[in-house]
């Protein structure tokens, strides 16, 4: 059972630029992650695109659905911002590709002490290996469906749509 990573920015990818006084991207940081927690799934990363999901397209999301599509694997990865995984989320799911598909993000970037990102990716790909086809969000410990899922800004955190 293989895993493709499809990498599209997000916090989780971001860095801080010291010249700019910002964070910022250069590259995934995906290789480097897989390596420090030593999963030994077979993976393969594919950087579809580095950016804030706060500045997602339309288009940007459908160059992340024809990844999905175009992708040999059943079981998907997609690292994205949090701002707007559960935009992503939907198309996808709208989509019903035969592919187990598991968003996830975080709140803190790799690079920066206390990230959660370790976190979620290793939920992630644990998820992914067991959940039936489908799409969706796996963060902070806990598993949503695309289309019971929602950013709780004020909380800093994700819940279903009846918890509110």
């Amino acid at each position: 059972m293989s895993i493709r990573i499809i990498v599209t920015g997000g916090t989780f990818d971001k860095r801080y630029d010291e010249i700019e006084g910002a964070l910022t991207f250069h590259e995934t940081h995906l290789p480097d992650i897989l390596r420090q927690v030593r999963v030994t799934v077979p993976t393969s990363v594919e950087t579809n695109q580095l950016i804030d999901s706060l500045h997602m397209t339309p288009q940007d999301r459908l160059r992340i659905l024809d990844a999905c599509r175009q992708a040999p694997e059943t079981r998907l990865i997609i690292t994205h911002g949090t701002d707007t995984i559960v935009e992503t989320a939907q198309l996808l799911g709208e989509a019903q590709l035969a592919k187990t598909i598991v968003l996830t993000g975080a709140m803190v970037p790799y690079t920066v002490y206390g990230s959660d990102s370790l976190f979620n990716l290793g939920g992630s790909v644990t998820a992914v290996q067991l959940l039936a086809h489908g799409v969706y969000v796996v963060i902070n410990g806990r598993i949503f469906d695309w289309d019971n899922v929602r950013k709780n800004r004020g909380e800093g955190a994700f819940e279903t749509l009846d918890s509110a």
